[in-house]
Order: structure tokens, then C-alpha cells, then sequence
């Protein structure tokens, strides 16, 4: 860390380095991002699969906090949901899933301020990144079966494009169309 500035506390310090560090490493990454606040962060990550994961990060007094929406609370099946999220989360470095009040599943991390560096900010984001995006389709599969069905059919009947769903075409068609 840094030498502490006359009058400043240690944690003021280690916090302002802290924000110094996200801004150069987001920059550097070529992400999108604003700080609506001091040492507050909203990051655009880019996915394949997710369009984008919208991450916050908050630089606190010991800590730095991150915050990320996933998917909203699932439609069907939230049991199957949610013990798949506990088991992916023995997996996962620097954060966990973690579901809101009203079901939504976020991932969530809190490390301290000595620890990060460029090098594990961008593997903290690399983290959240893949597990959002990557888990993207197995979470709308697990929980939004039906209502993938429904866009299916809906779209099919208008004759509207059904692209967005060739990741579920073991949900939406029968064994024999998807062979043909």
C-alpha cells in the first residue's frame, strides 16, 4: 500500500488506491463503466450468451463489495434452481450466488482492500463473468422451461424469427424435427 497521506486514516488511503486500481484496471480492459459515486462502480461485462452482466462494485472502508444480476427469480422449478447454484458455488472463486427478496439471483463478493490488485480484480471479474454468462442458459433452461415452450410456439405461429432459441431446441421441438 501506499504511504498514507498526512491526516488521512489508513482506510481512507487504502481505499483511494483501491479505486485507483478498478479505474485503471477497467480501463485497461476496455470495458464500459461509470462511477455514479466515489468508489462506487457500474460495469457493463460483455457476454455470448447473456447479452451483458451488469456488475457493481463499491469500495468500502475494509472492503471492496461486488454485486451482479444473473437471471430474475425463476418462473418454475426453484428448487432445482437453487441446489444448482449451492453446488456451483464450491466452484467458484472470490464470489457466490446468492438470491433477493424477491427470488432474483444475483452473484455477490466481498474481498478485502489489501488484496486487490489488478491481477485479482480482473480475475474476480473474469469469475463473474463466466458464471453469469455461462450459466446463463442452463439457469433459463432450469427455470423458465415453459415459458421458453410459450415464446417458441408464439413465435412460430406469427412466423417470427425463433433464432434466439436454438439453445433450446431440446425444449422446444420433438425428438423427430430435431434430427430432420
Amino acid at each position: 500500500m501506499a504511504d498514507v497521506p498526512d491526516g488521512a486514516a489508513p482506510t481512507e488511503a487504502a481505499a483511494t488506491q483501491v479505486a485507483q486500481v478498478i479505474e485503471a484496471t477497467l480501463k485497461d480492459a476496455g470495458l464500459e463503466w461509470e462511477s455514479p459515486a466515489p468508489g462506487d462502480y457500474v460495469v457493463g461485462l460483455p457476454g455470448t450468451r447473456k447479452l451483458s452482466t451488469t456488475c457493481s462494485l463499491r469500495v468500502g472502508k475494509h472492503s471492496l463489495s461486488l454485486n451482479a444480476f444473473v437471471v430474475r427469480h425463476p418462473d418454475e422449478n426453484d428448487a432445482a434452481v437453487h441446489r444448482w447454484l449451492l453446488e456451483r458455488n464450491l466452484r467458484l472463486f472470490g464470489v457466490s450466488y446468492a438470491i433477493d427478496g424477491l427470488g432474483d439471483i444475483y452473484l455477490v463478493g466481498k474481498l478485502p482492500l489489501s488484496v486487490v490488485t489488478p491481477q485479482e480484480l480482473d480475475r474476480l471479474l473474469g469469475t463473474v463473468l463466466e458464471a453469469a454468462d455461462g450459466s446463463f442458459n442452463i439457469l433459463l433452461e432450469l427455470g423458465f422451461a415453459s415459458s421458453i415452450r410459450k415464446e417458441y410456439e408464439w413465435r412460430v405461429a406469427r412466423g417470427e424469427s425463433t433464432r434466439n432459441l436454438d439453445a433450446f431446441t431440446h425444449l422446444t421441438q420433438r425428438p423427430a424435427e430435431r434430427s430432420s
